[in-house]
């Protein structure tokens, strides 16, 4: 019985945790910063994206979710990443590609690292919360109006799924 009321006190009453909400600020691909703390109080999809990957058509995806949620305050964060040896060697050329390949106008990062040592603090704060890490290009995490990590996904799937119009459709109503 100690041993039960000992643990009990241990972990928090009702074993749940207070999860604190992750932040962080990016080098925007335009120049100047992106903060997460500037959009809090409105969902965030964040996602990994390379221009060379084969997931790389969900640039469209991506930019017709944005279009679809974005004046009811959703946003799509693009975070260029070359952990997987998939993105084109300068901010610039990754501009360029995804304006003239896809017409993209969602925010997006400088070329930034995802994972390892040299990972993002977001992505170091969504590992250490969530224990998810981008295992591929095109990982996506949801953060929540609250800054809390909603739900993550992998690189298949897609953007417009109904896994996260779901979730993103419950956050803004």
């Amino acid at each position: 019985m100690f041993r039960i009321l000992f643990l009990t006190l241990l972990i928090g009453f009702g074993g749940q945790v207070d999860a604190s909400p992750v932040t962080g600020t990016f080098d925007s691909i335009d120049g100047g910063k992106i903060s997460l703390e500037d959009w809090r109080g409105q969902p965030v999809l964040v996602v990994n994206t390379a221009s060379r990957c084969g997931f790389s058509g969900q640039y469209d995806g991506l930019q017709a979710l944005y279009d679809r949620y974005r004046d009811q305050g959703l946003k799509v964060l693009a975070v260029p990443s070359n952990d997987f040896r998939q993105e084109l060697a300068s901010a610039e050329a990754v501009k360029n590609f995804c304006e003239l390949n896809y017409n993209l106008d969602l925010p997006m990062t400088d070329i930034t690292s995802v994972r390892g040592a040299q990972a993002h603090p977001f992505y170091k704060s969504v590992q250490a919360e969530t224990r998810f890490v981008p295992r591929w290009n095109f990982n996506k995490v949801l953060v929540g109006p609250d800054g809390q990590v909603v739900k993550t996904w992998g690189a298949r799937t897609k953007p417009q799924s109904g896994a996260i119009t779901r979730e993103i459709e419950a956050l803004l109503n």
